[in-house]
């Protein structure tokens, strides 16, 4: 059984490298969809929504100034280099459960980001930054998946990741379908750009060919079964994750954050997009986010911060 702090740190390694991707795949995606605007025809401030990002007084004016406020900017909790920062230093604290590998590919996208940070000429090829960070997360994730043993620790960063997908993913959603933005998705860029914000468009067009159409977007990013980044899927593998983590440290099956991950699942399993879009479908997308908010402080209140005389011996 780890240490509850060992156990924090692997989530939150999980968590905080899920936020620096989605937020790099977010920058990339409304560069490339901002490409035939004038100079001073930049508006992101649908992008600081997307990222769930307060938005400053001022918005950046061109790509290099969001690049340097949501990738560089350090003293926002919310910006990659935060997030990788973040992630690299709970990395430290757990070197003794992760493989070396898993540190020096963590470590490397570090010293990648921070070397590309300082020097002048990133302003001018602000895609390579994004893709910078979405490669290094790719391979943390690879090198975690094939060097590090799927026991307990694996877990734990498995339920970090995909947590936070299901919540980001059903934010993403609610923005576009829910009129929570500046200004609703109308075009086809737009559709195409839901998808590719989340690595949805090719694994969409074979599901469904290329015909954009919002109710099958909904469907295909809440409910489809098999794609890695549909909240279904995220939420079947944070069940997954809670119910290995119970059996795993002898707590047996039934505790309060596995039994709410598995209402969650259950829900998106029997769920219709049809009833979703034609009721509420922003009570039911801040549902989401509220039931994911609601598994974080369970899994907290079983597994980090519980009484030390329930870890006890009867």
């Amino acid at each position: 059984m780890l240490l509850s702090r060992v156990a924090d740190s692997l989530y939150w390694i999980g968590r905080y490298l899920e936020r620096a991707e989605q937020v790099s795949r977010l920058i990339d995606v409304r560069l490339d969809l901002g490409l035939d605007r004038r100079p001073s025809g930049w508006d992101f401030g649908r992008l600081y929504a997307a990222a769930k990002v307060d938005a400053p007084a001022e918005l950046p004016q061109n790509p290099s100034g969001l690049v340097d406020a949501l990738m560089f900017d350090t003293a926002r909790r919310e910006s990659v280099m935060a997030f990788v920062t973040l992630a690299r230093d709970n990395a430290r604290q757990v070197r003794e459960e992760i493989s070396s590998e898993m540190w020096e590919q963590l470590n490397a996208l570090f010293l990648r980001l921070r070397e590309a940070r300082a020097e002048s000429g990133w302003s001018a090829r602000p895609h390579y930054i994004s893709r910078l960070v979405l490669d290094g997360v790719h391979l943390f994730g690879g090198v975690t998946d094939e060097t590090m043993g799927h026991g307990e620790g694996w877990q734990y960063l498995q339920l970090g990741r995909y947590l936070e997908r299901a919540g980001a993913t059903a934010a993403l959603v609610d923005l576009h379908f829910s009129g929570g933005g500046p200004v609703l998705p109308a075009s086809h860029a737009e559709w195409a750009g839901l998808l590719r914000s989340c690595s949805a468009l090719e694994a969409y067009c074979r599901c469904y060919t290329a015909d954009l159409r919002p109710e099958r977007i909904a469907e295909f990013l809440l409910l489809n079964a098999e794609f890695p980044r549909s909240v279904r899927f995220a939420a079947a593998r944070v069940e997954s994750a809670l119910k290995a983590i119970a059996v795993l440290t002898a707590r047996g099956a039934g505790g309060r954050a596995e039994r709410m991950a598995g209402r969650l699942h259950a829900s998106l399993d029997y769920g219709q997009v049809d009833e979703i879009l034609s009721e509420d479908p922003r009570l039911y997308l801040e549902g989401i986010g509220r039931h994911c908010t609601q598994i974080h402080t369970a899994v907290y209140q079983s597994y980090v911060m519980y009484p030390i005389e329930s870890a006890l011996p009867a």
